[in-house]
């Protein structure tokens, strides 16, 4: 009997085992980065209990295979994670970042917890496998997978609930980098983890590419704007969650997971490399590229996007919304060519298209084999193209050929009034709490 209810409680299936892979892999570099980070810290002990105990939390939560455990497991993550955050509790900052991070936190569990009780109350069901695989028709349904997207949009800072992420920069190098890298891909896994019931309403699914979308603009817009690296990479954080989300929209959740999984190992690394930023050697990258150059960019992104498509096994020219992730796929592709046309394009042509092929075809492939470990999940289902995916489209586009040719236009003239005003207003937007900054530095408290 007992062995019959542990099985209840936990199930592993490929999203689990995907999640519990990456949370181990980073929290082994995490770690092995803090153990030199913190040395000499009064907390160190309690540093590495508290991460190890987080470390858990969330291998339960991602197996977990029962409501109840599920949000147990959730809300503990979340109450270790801002324990880290509050690192040095004498330090106004730092408590300020805490309690604004748990009051979204607790938004989002309660969100999730309503959610929870609308599909026990229209199923009869605890369990979470056996609520994917018989579903039922109520009118619950739909309000309760809202809620649950509130629960994952406050956990991934999509927007309007990015001011957390946005504040927490006063936390440790360790604690940022398994925020960044773990704690926020939260949000795109609960999704991942009822996407069978997503699935079954094409209109939510829209709406979820929406956020996505706008998510993704807004945070790589906010992030250009900044001077300091870990606001820099906060900005970073929460576009490429909207890009994750935007994937989950489309239908693609195998492909969101993918993107989680390269965003959790890179943005882990990026945090834990921060500290070098200063002594990076910086060069013009020659913007606005000459007409050439982007021709033969352009050229690169072809080859780069179909690189992609081969390997993922999905069509280039796709009648479903996997387009919108071959539009994408082109515009980074062409996006990397670029520095290395910069000078010389019709010699350095040859390398920019092997570079881009080659890098198409590892993203590609990545794709493909989680695709394929998520197989059995059947997850992997793109939807209709309508309106609201092709002004997605549309959008990702426009925005990346404005920042390409205007941001560095006529550097020396005096900007319009209404550019310096739009600028000046999505600069103020990006801005932490102003509670959670240390404006003098005596204000740091270092006991």
């Amino acid at each position: 009997m007992i062995h019959q209810q542990a099985d209840s409680l936990f199930h592993l299936d490929p999203l689990a085992l995907i999640m519990i892979a990456l949370v181990a892999f980073i929290s082994v570099c995490v770690g092995s980065f803090a153990w030199r980070y913190m040395k000499g810290d009064t907390q160190h002990p309690a540093f590495f209990i508290q991460l190890g105990l987080l470390v858990a939390s969330l291998s339960a939560m991602v197996s977990a295979d029962h409501l109840a455990v599920l949000l147990a497991a959730w809300c503990i993550s979340n109450m270790l994670l801002v324990r880290l955050m509050v690192h040095k509790k004498c330090w106004k900052a730092a408590k300020a970042s805490g309690r604004l991070a748990a009051r979204n936190y607790i938004l989002g569990s309660a969100c999730i917890a309503g959610a929870f009780a609308m599909f026990y109350s229209a199923t009869g069901q605890a369990g979470i496998q056996a609520l994917l695989h018989r579903p039922v028709e109520s009118s619950l349904m739909l309000p309760a997978l809202a809620l649950l997207l509130i629960g994952a949009m406050t956990q991934s800072a999509a927007w309007p609930f990015h001011r957390w992420l946005t504040s927490s920069l006063n936390s440790p190098t360790p604690v940022s980098a398994i925020m960044h890298a773990g704690l926020v891909n939260g949000g795109g896994f609960l999704l991942a983890r009822f996407a069978p019931l997503y699935l079954n309403h094409s209109a939510l699914l829209t709406a979820i590419f929406v956020i996505g979308i706008t998510t993704a603009l807004l945070g790589t817009l906010w992030k250009l704007m900044q001077s300091d690296v870990k606001r820099m990479l906060a900005c970073s954080t929460m576009g490429q969650m909207g890009f994750m989300l935007a994937q989950c929209g489309l239908g693609l959740f195998p492909a969101a997971v993918a993107h989680l999984v390269w965003h959790g190992m890179f943005k882990a690394y990026l945090f834990l490399a921060s500290g070098g930023a200063a002594q990076e050697k910086r060069f013009d990258l020659g913007y606005p590229p000459r007409p050439f150059t982007f021709f033969c960019a352009l050229i690169c992104g072809v080859a780069g996007s179909l690189g992609f498509a081969s390997a993922s096994g999905k069509s280039w020219l796709a009648a479903d919304t996997t387009l919108v992730l071959m539009v994408a796929a082109f515009l980074a592709a062409t996006q990397f060519a670029l520095p290395m046309l910069r000078h010389k394009p019709l010699h350095t042509l040859p390398l920019a298209l092997t570079a881009t092929i080659l890098v198409g075809l590892a993203y590609g492939g990545s794709v493909h084999l989680i695709v394929w470990g998520m197989e059995p999940m059947h997850l992997m289902q793109p939807q209709p193209l309508n309106g609201w995916h092709i002004v997605g489209i549309i959008a990702l586009t426009v925005a990346w050929l404005l920042v390409l040719f205007l941001r560095h236009h006529q550097k020396a003239a005096q900007p319009p009034a209404w550019m310096l005003k739009n600028y000046v207003a999505a600069l103020n937007a990006s801005q932490p709490h102003p509670t959670t900054v240390t404006a003098h530095r005596n204000h740091y408290q270092f006991q």
